[in-house]
């Protein structure tokens, strides 16, 4: 333990020199750092997905809007040349395709603005909570 002039012992924080403490502090950022990172790339990666998902929904939606557009086309068809019993059964299906694109395609818009805006917020309010805390024990 080292002794101070006035017949005291040093307290641990003042036996380190300032070039140990420029270490540590230098270690201590740079693991900091590296987690924020990691964390921001967890986020983006977790709205990447959530992005993808819907877009692939409202591509569905799409596609069986189609289907039901073929539906009602070919209904319409059925409809001049035929009676009255094959038009209206091509007409139930094209509406029952279309209102399932339409919850499909609402389905993917709620998913989209679970993934907007493409910005990691939690690690940047990590970040920020990081620097109040550096700031407030600088003070000290």
């Amino acid at each position: 333990m080292n002794h101070v002039p006035n017949g005291g012992s040093a307290s641990p924080s003042q036996e380190r020199s300032t070039g140990e403490l420029v270490k540590q502090l230098s270690e201590q950022v740079s693991a900091l750092v590296r987690e924020e990172v990691k964390l921001a790339q967890l986020e983006m990666t977790r709205k990447g997905k959530q992005f993808g998902v819907g877009a692939g929904m409202i591509s569905g939606g799409g596609l069986i809007a189609l289907y039901g557009v073929g539906c009602l086309i070919a209904c319409a068809v059925l409809a001049i040349s035929e009676a009255l019993a094959p038009w209206l059964a091509a007409l139930i299906v094209g509406v029952v395709l279309l209102v399932v694109a339409g919850v499909a395609a609402q389905a993917g818009k709620r998913r989209l603005k679970k993934a907007v805006p493409p910005v990691p917020a939690e690690a940047v309010d990590s970040v920020k909570a990081d620097v109040e805390q550096i700031k407030e024990r600088a003070r000290r």
